[in-house]
């Protein structure tokens, strides 16, 4: 039997504790105060008998296996305990007769079929038990009124308590069943982000292999353009700047080769960033970067490569949006908050589509010309995978603004 949905042994225990102070009070107002002839010592033995049990349920509920055979062996027991009370208390006549109901109804909502059958031949078999051998119910006269008026104030008290326990029961379960399908939801569009993102990995790993040939045919022009360039000339400040992109593009393809646990390094992260800002910059040097914020100077962490990844593809959708609104601004926020990197991205274009920011799967399909729409999405993986979080809202003045937060752990200076 599969496990059972969470919480329902902590929910049977709680039950049970309003069920041993139900019986003892029905006990102590039948027994002591209408002065039925009931026999009280084992109506009282299995008042005790049935809270011991459920003390031994609740102290071991946490380290009990949450499994429906558990759920079933507590059922059972309930059905025993209550065929015990009924069988010493007047059997089918007791006005309470009806709650072998209960535990055939918490079954079918938490079990499967075989253990409902289990729950509902043990109810019957209860039912018939305490009905054929049990205690009958003596007749009541007197200033509390007759038999017939305690029956049925009885009734109502049985209906009364079974409502409620039904409905506090189905509650709870229909909130945990919604819980859980959130949570499947949530689980199914992260394995269809992360389905998405392996197989680019996987194009990507291809087509770095197969840009290594043309990077290297592109380094042999651009030096024998530099060769032949005069010095000072503006041929050979063209030339250095084309050797120096074709580099930067060399060390990226490079990059996709290594493993992602290899390219972890400890370093000072205003140090880190700064670079990786300037290398970005060197690639679009027609872009007027805004910064502020300040960094701990010297703060050395753990680095990881995806930061970088990051920020480079936050700050490249930045600078595509706010050229396509007819801009060249972007801004840059960053700032070190209790063991995190916290930071935005500004900019001033057109801003979000109406619904992107509801359905990330969205992201990957870009309305940029020419654009592989695979920022926002590969952003969002990166800062789920370091276990920060990443954010989207409209900025004041138009355009968009991109929250980020990612826990860097501290380390030794390198």
């Amino acid at each position: 039997m599969a496990t059972t949905s969470p919480g329902l042994l902590h929910s049977l225990t709680t039950l049970r504790w309003i069920a041993v102070a139900g019986q003892a009070l029905a006990v102590l107002l039948a027994v002591h105060v209408f002065g039925l002839r009931l026999p009280a010592l084992p109506l009282w033995g299995g008042v005790a008998a049935l809270a011991l049990f459920n003390t031994w349920a609740w102290r071991s509920r946490r380290s009990a296996a949450e499994d429906q055979r558990a759920a079933l062996r507590h059922m059972l027991v309930d059905v025993a305990s209550l065929t015990w009370m009924i069988g010493w208390s007047g059997g089918a006549m007791n006005p309470f007769a009806s709650l072998f109901l209960l535990p055939i109804a918490l079954a079918a909502v938490a079990l499967p079929w075989r253990g409902v059958a289990v729950v509902l031949l043990a109810s019957g078999a209860g039912y018939a038990v305490s009905t054929v051998a049990g205690q009958p119910l003596p007749h009541l006269h007197g200033a509390y009124g007759d038999a017939m008026d305690l029956h049925l104030w009885g009734m109502a008290v049985n209906f009364a308590i079974s409502a409620a326990v039904v409905a506090w029961f189905l509650t709870r379960l229909a909130h945990a069943l919604r819980e859980r399908e959130r949570e499947l939801a949530r689980l199914r569009e992260q394995f269809a982000r992360s389905e998405g993102i392996v197989a680019l990995a996987t194009h990507a790993a291809a087509v770095a292999h197969e840009l290594n040939t043309p990077l290297g045919t592109l380094t042999l022009m651009v030096e024998d353009a530099l060769d032949d360039a005069a010095p000072g000339s503006p041929q050979q400040a063209e030339a250095e700047l084309m050797r120096s992109l074709i580099d930067e593009c060399r060390d990226r393809v490079r990059q996709l080769s290594q493993p992602a646990d290899a390219m972890g390094q400890r370093r000072p992260l205003d140090e880190a960033l700064e670079q990786l800002v300037d290398r970005w910059l060197l690639l679009r040097p027609t872009v007027r970067l805004g910064r502020s914020g300040e960094l701990p100077a010297g703060l050395v962490v753990a680095w990881d490569a995806g930061v970088g990844h990051l920020l480079q593809a936050l700050l490249n959708n930045a600078a595509d949006a706010s050229q396509a609104a007819g801009s060249v601004q972007v801004d840059l926020a960053m700032e070190w908050k209790q063991g995190c990197l916290r930071g935005s991205v500004r900019d001033f274009g057109r801003g979000l589509e109406p619904g992107a920011q509801r359905l990330p799967q969205q992201w990957l399909r870009s309305s940029k010309p020419g654009g592989m729409g695979v920022g926002l999405v590969l952003s969002h993986a990166t800062v789920e995978r370091l276990g920060g979080r990443l954010a989207l809202d409209q900025a004041e003045g138009g355009g968009l603004r991109v929250h980020f937060e990612l826990p860097l752990s501290l380390g030794a200076a390198p």
